[in-house]
C-alpha cells in the first residue's frame, strides 16, 4: 500500500506535466472523451452508464498518458456496477521502435469483492507493426501487485502482496479513413491471481472530432473470490470526441 501510494503522485502527474530531457521539444496532446448510455426495460429495467477518458502527452524522447474508466449500473433499481479504473504510464524512448516504461493502476470494483487493486511495473515497449494502416505494440515487464479483499460473509478483510508480470498488447488497423479496428490486450499475472482483459472495438468517424464506437470488453480473474464470477463482458455502442 505504501509503495504504491509513494509512486502514485508523479504517475498520475505525468499527463499534465511538461516533458523533460529533450534535445528539441516538440510536445503534442492528443486525447479523448468516450460516453455511453444504454437502459433495458421488460421483465427487468437495465440502466448502464459508461465515461471513459485518456490524454497523451508526445515529446521527442518523453511520453506521459494516463486514462480513466467509470461504469455504473442498475437493474430493477438495484445498483449492479460500479467500477472505477485509472492509470498513468511514462515512456522513454530509445528509438523508433524500442522504449522503456514506468506503469501505475488502479482498480475498484464494488462487485469484485476487492476494495482495491493496483499494479506498479516497468518494462519495456516494442513496436511490431508501425505504418500507415496498420499499428502494433507490444508491452511487458515485472511488477508489484496489491490486491485488498473487502470483507464478505465468507471472507475476512485482507491485503495480498505479490511480485508479477504485466504483458500488454495494442493493435490498431484503419479498414477506411473513416474506419478504425481496435484490439487492446493486457495480462496481470502473479500467485495470488491473474487477470485478464480484452477489448475489442470498431470506431467510425461522424463529423469532425466525433465518432461512434461499438466495443466488446472481457475481464476474466483466474482466481475470484467466493460468489463472485470468473468472467465479466460488456457491449458498448459509446460517442467518442477526439482532441489531436
Amino acid at each position: 500500500m505504501n509503495l504504491a501510494r509513494m509512486f502514485a503522485l508523479p504517475l498520475f502527474l505525468a499527463p499534465v506535466a511538461p516533458a523533460f530531457a529533450q534535445d528539441a521539444p516538440s510536445p503534442e496532446w492528443t486525447g479523448e472523451g468516450a460516453f455511453s448510455a444504454g437502459n433495458t426495460t421488460g421483465n427487468t429495467e437495465t440502466t448502464d452508464l459508461g465515461l471513459a477518458m485518456k490524454v497523451k502527452h508526445q515529446g521527442d524522447n518523453w511520453v506521459q498518458s494516463g486514462e480513466l474508466a467509470a461504469d455504473y449500473g442498475e437493474t430493477d433499481s438495484v445498483e449492479s456496477k460500479n467500477r472505477i479504473f485509472a492509470a498513468g504510464q511514462v515512456y522513454r524512448i530509445f528509438d523508433e521502435r524500442l522504449s522503456g516504461y514506468g506503469r501505475l493502476s488502479w482498480e475498484r470494483d464494488e462487485f469484485s469483492g476487492f476494495d482495491n487493486r493496483y499494479f506498479l511495473g516497468i518494462g519495456a515497449a516494442w513496436k511490431a507493426l508501425q505504418g500507415e494502416t496498420t499499428n502494433w505494440i507490444i508491452e511487458g515487464g515485472p511488477g508489484y501487485k496489491i490486491d485488498e479483499i473487502r470483507e464478505t460473509l465468507t471472507t475476512p478483510a485482507m491485503t495480498e502482496e505479490s511480485i508479477g508480470l504485466r504483458g500488454g498488447s495494442k493493435f490498431e488497423h484503419k479498414l477506411s479513413e473513416a474506419v478504425v479496428l481496435s484490439n487492446n490486450s493486457e495480462v496481470i499475472y502473479s500467485d495470488a491471481s491473474t487477470q485478464l482483459l480484452n477489448v475489442l472495438a470498431l470506431t467510425a468517424n461522424l463529423w469532425g472530432n466525433l465518432s461512434a464506437r461499438v466495443s466488446l470488453d472481457v475481464r476474466h480473474d483466474t482466481d475470484p473470490l467466493p460468489d463472485f464470477e470468473a468472467t465479466d463482458t460488456a457491449t458498448r455502442f459509446s460517442l467518442v470526441y477526439k482532441v489531436n
